[in-house]
């Protein structure tokens, strides 16, 4: 225990004894922590972080306990996590180089904020669904639930419009810029559209589901999103919900699904609304 404590009292002795400097050092930290934080948020390096956080936890108190297995155990598990860490976080450390490439890793980024009427959201995705279904209009909607979408909605036509059933058909309609790929519903908010998602490699995927439901199947296998689909030669409403695909739903059935999902609740806090990603 003592070999835990002293190293960390020391710095806390040194943190102690502030100057000019030392303010600016640890102002200069949290900025930097503060601009990360945002960086990932919305995506699912937030749940990974949240599994490390629990990692630390759990070493400490096993180190505070004496448990020198267990200790043991978690110890290499975080040393196999420090040279795993830069593959997992990939696709967040090359967005945060490019930015500073760019020259906006100091810009600002818009909070979510308000209240998200859940029950409001269901309603109208669920009436749009059923419009698009009856005029067999191909769609792809998904529902960004704990698991962060981020890096899926910067491959879209980022748009940040009001959830509603008239808004989702003409975003579908034929021939029309953004119809082609999914929307990304991110609170009560249509995040963006034209979106590229990973296709499941589910070989026991029957050959009539095109390239839209195995797209809807892919991100629901890599994150506890929702998928709406709606096929466009069939016109049949479908429900992907962890790789398991729900066929033949009617307006009454697919609200009654997304409400079990998803909820009633509003959320009306900032740190609900972050925590969510």
């Amino acid at each position: 225990m003592e070999q835990f404590w002293l190293p960390n009292l020391e710095y806390l002795k040194t943190v102690l004894k502030l100057n000019l400097s030392s303010v600016i050092d640890i102002a200069i930290v949290a900025f930097v922590m503060y601009k990360l934080m945002l960086l990932i948020k919305g995506t699912r390096a937030v749940q990974l972080l949240k599994g490390l956080a629990v990692l630390l936890i759990a070493t400490f108190l096993s180190s505070l306990f004496n448990l020198y297995t267990m200790n043991w155990l978690l110890r290499q598990a975080m040393t196999a996590l420090v040279v795993a860490l830069p593959v997992v976080f990939q696709p967040e450390l090359r967005r945060a180089l490019e930015k500073l490439g760019r020259g906006q890793f100091l810009a600002q980024r818009t909070l979510l904020s308000g209240e998200i009427d859940q029950a409001k959201v269901i309603a109208e995705i669920s009436r749009s669904a059923t419009v698009l279904s009856k005029n067999k209009m191909g769609a792809l909607i998904i529902l960004e639930r704990e698991t962060g979408l981020e890096e899926h909605i910067g491959t879209g036509v980022r748009i940040d419009g009001v959830v509603s059933a008239e808004f989702m058909v003409n975003i579908f309609l034929p021939r029309t810029p953004l119809h082609d790929g999914a929307v990304i519903i991110r609170g009560d908010r249509v995040a963006a559209a034209a979106c590229f998602l990973p296709l499941s490699d589910n070989p026991q995927l029957t050959t009539d589901l095109g390239t839209r439901h195995r797209a809807g199947l892919g991100i629901t296998e890599q994150s506890d999103a929702v998928a709406v689909i709606i096929s466009e030669e069939t016109g049949v409403i479908s429900l992907a919900v962890e790789g398991v695909l729900n066929r033949y739903l009617d307006e009454t059935t697919l609200q009654d699904k997304l409400t079990s999902l998803l909820g009633k609740k509003t959320v009306n806090s900032l740190a609900q609304l972050w925590f969510r990603r």
